[in-house]
């Protein structure tokens, strides 16, 4: 039935009809008040404050306010008011950081929200589909996803597509409920159910309905609130980071207590040695770590939007970089999920291929493809039917009579003979119109009548197609007078003109992206409810290994250990159903996979919560999909997932550099800050001196390391294991290599100016300029784990360039600006020292550099 006409009827409500005026408008607001909008309840908003109150617990804030409240008892307001400073310009960060990624998220989920057209106060009125209440009478017509549960008023030839709910693709048939009962809860699956449910597509005809459940009280919603009983598992890095931080903050207090006895018991300054034992705890706190981590995993996901992939939970970036195992389905994913025909048979032995050809159709096909148009709706919906008309339109030349046509009459499909067809008025010279059929091949062949021999023929060529993957049609035509028209299509003599094979086709860089999965390590695993020779085919296209095929059948017959078994070299799973697919992922992480997995359905929710990485289709998927997936594909492209695995990698790879720079950077500081405590030196640093570096070293390894590019042999790596801790042993130990050379050089510079006799303000500054130019130093060094400093150079990195150029503005006004040398209590350096500490310096980081050089094979991941 044509789009147009279904809306027409779609649009109509039969006189008389109970509920023809539907809810009053007031009885609406009234509903929606009472039980709530029409969609599924929303996680826990974070809101501006609740982040705010989230990051005054973290213990670095709680340091600078300490601070600020000393400098107050000393009567400094000035100092107390610049740490305050610092600590709001913290919270403000991560507050917008945070605050951003939940707009992005709850703007996705507005889009999602579709219209539905109903009858309010006798009226049609198009409200979005959150609006839609319990008693709204719903009109339906091809192409429209179903607002609602509703119970069938009327019905016209009415399918939906259910695979949402049922993991089925054939779409079932649906009738009008004579007389609706209200008591019967239906639920989805199988045909001539008077109900269709929410989340489904019409895919042809037309219906109206009662709506009798929204929200959460629809099966989708019902499936989604199962959910809540599978916990998803804690971010493995989120966990490390809290225990790293938590160790060395108890650390870093114990030994502040310390210098705080030590220096009011030596000293007789208990307020001074408070201050002192501030500035140490501050040096040895690495705050950075969770902050990095947030802020990583924030710009990841913005990073990864990019490429059309939304993150919603920003943890599983962490795991991208170690998935072994990638469950991918068929359809929309690693194909273009739009039928196009790939080949085309006539009666005579004749075969046409299309997907390897951009050539015009030839002439002795050029009946079979026009015969397959005027089989078709006038506008179609129906994705086969596209396909016919996107092939007449691009590679048939249009003939001149083709507008010359009227349609007179169609017959549907019905379950006892799956073909239609469509009489075609041609023009006033000829008195017969044209019969154009098409169907399954069993079906034309009833209708052609072939003798035994020929249809034994057709059909061997129908399953050669088959065996390709090809959705095969049979075409047929028939001359016959418009005045006595049969009641049914077997009443025409026809003739068989022809197969048709549907395909569809893979999507463009499919293979490349799988052989780039190869090399990384990662297996790639392909679960779809299809055939299996469909299945088979897609995949040795896509550039699988097709050992064998497990079908659902075979599977259910498998204990666990067997399923066990046969997940580890199995690649293709095909007829399989929603439920399966959680098996199979329990199977694979039984093994000890990391598995990643794709979904779209309401029954694939489970699956998707539980894998590792749960990846949702944005395009075609449900709701509730999305609410149980860590990652969603805006596109439904399977590419999409191995740019976002390249781009976890860099950013795992990134994280664990910019680590690496804050354990090494905080050994000097705290160095600096201890050493004069315990040799009775001058106090060179106090908490304003630490809190100023906290300020040049956090953009330094949030922004900088943030931005650097992947190195080149990013996705040539194994997968890394997943228990493997953020800092390994060899990384620690080069951290600690890197702050105590950066310690001993600034130290040394130190005790040499207070042994040479510079006044002690001087050296203050003098230090101060070393340890600065010695973080720069530490963050080039840092850039790359299995490349040199000058290869490093060569990646642009347009951050890093202006965050150094702030921070020597920044340093300059601090050591040359008379009221900042008053604040840092800094003397006039001479340049002559200045040149000296920055040819150390240099020194410093070619001396980093040929150690990394022996470390190398011992830091890359």
């Amino acid at each position: 039935m044509p789009r147009a006409a279904a809306k027409h009827q779609a649009n109509e409500i039969e006189p008389g009809a109970a509920t023809s005026c539907g809810l009053s408008e007031s009885e609406a607001r009234a509903r929606l008040l009472a039980e709530g909008p029409n969609e599924l309840p929303r996680s826990g908003r974070r809101t501006p404050l609740r982040i705010a109150l989230e990051v005054v617990r973290e213990p670095m804030l709680a340091l600078l306010l300490g601070g600020g409240a000393v400098y107050l008892l000393l009567g400094d307001l000035r100092e107390a008011l610049i740490l305050l400073c610092f600590a709001t310009l913290s919270v403000a960060i991560t507050i917008i950081q945070e605050a951003r990624t939940e707009r992005v998220l709850e703007a996705l989920r507005d889009l999602t929200s579709p219209r539905a057209l109903v009858v309010r106060d006798g009226e049609r009125r198009r409200v979005a589909g959150r609006e839609v209440v319990r008693g709204d009478i719903v009109m339906l017509a091809e192409g429209d996803r179903i607002p609602a549960d509703l119970l069938l008023i009327q019905s016209r030839d009415l399918q939906v597509d259910e695979s949402l709910l049922t993991g089925e693709s054939v779409p079932v048939r649906k009738v009008a409920a004579m007389p609706p009962d209200r008591t019967v809860r239906h639920r989805p699956g199988g045909d001539n159910i008077p109900a269709v449910f929410s989340g489904s597509l019409v895919v042809r005809g037309s219906g109206v309905g009662e709506a009798v459940a929204t929200g959460a009280r629809t099966q989708i919603g019902a499936i989604g609130q199962a959910l809540s009983s599978l916990e998803s598992e804690a971010p493995r890095l989120q966990m490390q980071t809290r225990h790293l931080v938590r160790l060395f903050a108890l650390a870093g207090a114990a030994v502040s207590a310390l210098a705080v006895l030590l220096y009011g018991w030596l000293r007789g300054g208990w307020l001074d040695g408070i201050l002192a034992g501030i500035a140490l705890g501050m040096s040895m706190l690495p705050e950075e770590f969770p902050m990095v981590l947030t802020i990583f995993m924030a710009m990841g996901a913005w990073r990864i939007s990019q490429v059309r992939v939304l993150t919603r939970r920003a943890a599983a970036i962490e795991t991208l970089g170690s998935a072994t195992v990638l469950c991918t389905d068929k359809t929309g994913t690693l194909t273009r999920n739009q039928m196009a025909i790939a080949e085309l048979r006539t009666p005579g032995g004749g075969i046409f291929p299309l997907l390897k050809t951009s050539d015009v159709v030839p002439e002795a096909f050029r009946d079979l493809v026009e015969l397959g148009v005027l089989a078709s709706a006038e506008v179609p919906f129906d994705p086969m039917e596209k396909a016919f008309f996107e092939l007449s339109a691009e590679r048939l030349p249009r003939r001149s009579d083709a507008g010359d046509r009227q349609l007179v009459r169609s017959y549907g499909l019905r379950p006892e003979l799956l073909a239609m067809s469509n009489v075609w008025r041609t023009n006033a010279g000829d008195p017969d119109c044209l019969v154009a059929a098409k169907g399954s091949p069993e079906a034309i062949l009833k209708l052609c009548r072939l003798g035994t021999e020929r249809a034994a023929s057709i059909r061997k060529d129908a399953d050669a197609m088959a065996v390709e993957g090809l959705r095969v049609l049979g075409v047929a035509r028939a001359r016959h007078a418009e005045s006595g028209l049969a009641d049914e299509q077997t009443g025409f003599a026809f003739e068989f003109m022809g197969l048709v094979g549907l395909a569809d086709p893979i999507r463009p860089g499919v293979r490349d992206a799988v052989a780039s999965c190869r090399s990384a390590g990662i297996r790639v695993v392909m679960i779809t409810g299809d055939y299996p020779a469909t299945a088979k085919a897609i995949a040795r296209e896509a550039g699988l290994n097709v050992a064998d095929v497990v079908t659902g059948e075979e599977l259910r017959a498998l204990s666990a250990a067997d399923l066990r078994r046969a997940v580890k070299t199995t690649t293709v799973f095909a007829r399989i159903m929603p439920d399966q697919k959680l098996a199979i992922v329990n199977a694979l992480k039984a093994n000890g996979e990391v598995v990643a997995m794709t979904g779209d359905g309401v029954n694939d929710a489970p699956s998707l919560k539980t894998a590792d990485i749960g990846i949702a289709m944005g395009g075609r998927g449900t709701d509730v999909a999305r609410e149980a997936s860590s990652i969603v594909l805006l596109d439904d492209d399977f590419g999409s997932i191995v740019k976002t695995i390249r781009l976890g990698r860099r950013i795992y790879d990134n994280l664990r550099k910019a680590m690496s720079f804050i354990f090494a950077v905080h050994v000097p500081i705290a160095g600096l800050a201890l050493m004069p405590l315990v040799f009775g030196l001058p106090i060179l640093f106090g908490p304003i001196h630490i809190a100023f570096l906290e300020m040049v070293i956090d953009p330094v390894c949030s922004l900088v390391f943030e931005s650097e590019t992947e190195e080149e042999d990013i996705m040539e790596r194994p997968a890394r294991d997943p228990e493997e801790a953020l800092f390994t042993r060899p990384l620690m130990a080069w951290s600690l290599v890197q702050g105590v050379l950066a310690w001993a050089v600034v130290a040394a510079i130190f005790l040499l100016g207070l042994h040479s006799g510079i006044p002690e303000s001087e050296v203050r500054a003098l230090t101060f300029f070393a340890l600065v130019v010695s973080i720069v130093g530490l963050v080039l060094v840092n850039r790359a784990f299995s490349a040199s400093l000058i290869s490093a150079l060569s990646r642009p990195n347009r951050v890093l360039g202006a965050v150094i150029a702030v921070d020597s503005m920044v340093l300059g006004l601090v050591l040359l600006w008379p009221p900042a040398n008053v604040i840092f209590q800094f003397g006039p350096p001479g340049l002559s020292d200045l040149a000296a500490v920055l040819a150390t310096a240099i020194g410093l980081v070619a001396l980093l550099e040929f150690l990394k050089y022996r470390w190398a094979g011992r830091l890359s991941v």
